[in-house]
């Protein structure tokens, strides 16, 4: 099963939002994967398939190893969609 991790500064309130954008997406597509939430501090030691999140947050991060999807806006969940739709 795919793992997917969403990231924000906090690890609290857009990364949960997404989350649950996420989840309700996938369920659209008939795809099984564990999402969760975190912050960035601990997204750089945890290990995903896919990480999702602004720009701002996972540029710090992307290092050319992982696979990272980087949103303009958080809550377009068109947007979402089509990221999760080339990534998975």
């Amino acid at each position: 099963m795919k793992k997917i991790l969403v990231v924000c500064g906090n690890g609290l309130g857009s990364s949960m939002m997404v989350e649950m954008n996420v989840n309700s997406i996938l369920k659209d597509m008939n795809v099984e994967a564990d999402v969760s939430h975190t912050d960035l501090t601990t997204a750089k030691t945890e290990q995903a398939d896919l990480f999702i999140g602004s720009e701002d947050i996972l540029g710090t991060i992307d290092d050319g190893s992982r696979n990272i999807a980087l949103l303009n806006n958080l809550l377009d969940k068109e947007e979402l969609r089509g990221v999760l739709e080339e990534r998975l």
